[in-house]
């Protein structure tokens, strides 16, 4: 099946519904956080998968770089970029439990993003300090991972966590607190921490998991007049039941003094 025949019909929105609901609420909350530029502000997407986020930056006007290991996935971003007409995109084949040892990305980095890819890694605080290097004094690091205490949508969200690095959660997720012990151990200052992915979004992407065990097309399909549900009701509900955000959301800058 063409993993792009729909972004070949609508351009860059169709890189954000081609996974489960929780992807378009991570862009939305991403989106709010990088104007438009013309100033060829640098932008590192760590852990890019198929690129939605980095061309969406790139659309943006920020000179972006996709880093992930797996080699198809770049291979798709490479094609959905050319596709969305994202000139200031670029992919590179890198397992970011390695980023230390790129020098040449030391410092080059108005902005650096990494979404739901930190809960992959053992080494959580050595990733967290090779983003740091990677970003200029005065640069942001935007950071969404599973919240500790979300409700599990699926029977695999509970455990057991993988115990080595096979492509699954290593731990459950994140807390406040935990996110911020991990900013003070790199020397970043913490500017926001937020919410992401509420009520809606998750038993939209509930409906949409269980479906896909019979057939995945179908269940894409029959979820998609679903998706406009958590954009609209989820900023008002999820708050008023009190149901736990699937993500925790980081907002931090390296100082520049």
């Amino acid at each position: 099946m063409d993993k792009s025949a729909l972004v070949r019909l609508t351009g860059f929105p169709a890189t954000l519904i081609h996974g489960d609901p929780l992807v378009l609420d991570r862009w939305l909350w991403l989106k709010s956080r990088l104007p438009k530029t013309r100033n060829n502000e640098r932008l590192l997407d760590v852990g890019c998968g198929t690129g939605a986020f980095s061309i969406g930056a790139a659309l943006r006007g920020y000179c972006t770089l996709g880093l992930s290991w797996d080699l198809r996935n770049q291979s798709v971003a490479k094609e959905r970029a050319i596709l969305c007409g994202a000139t200031l995109v670029d992919f590179e084949v890198l397992d970011v439990r390695h980023l230390d040892h790129r020098a040449d990305l030391v410092g080059m980095f108005d902005v650096v993003i990494c979404l739901e890819t930190i809960e992959h890694i053992i080494e959580d605080l050595k990733l967290m300090q090779s983003m740091t290097h990677c970003l200029k004094p005065g640069g942001r690091l935007l950071l969404t991972t599973p919240y500790l205490l979300y409700s599990a949508i699926a029977e695999g969200d509970m455990g057991p966590y993988s115990i080595v690095e096979d492509g699954w959660h290593v731990r459950r997720g994140y807390s406040k607190v935990m996110l911020e012990e991990l900013c003070d151990r790199v020397g970043l200052r913490i500017e926001c921490i937020s919410y992401c992915s509420g009520y809606f979004s998750q038993k939209v992407t509930t409906v949409m998991r269980h479906l896909s065990n019979t057939n995945a097309v179908l269940a894409w399909a029959l979820t998609l007049p679903l998706r406009a549900l958590p954009v609209l009701l989820d900023p008002i509900v999820t708050p008023m039941i009190n149901w736990p955000y699937y993500s925790i959301c980081l907002e931090a800058y390296r100082p520049r003094l």
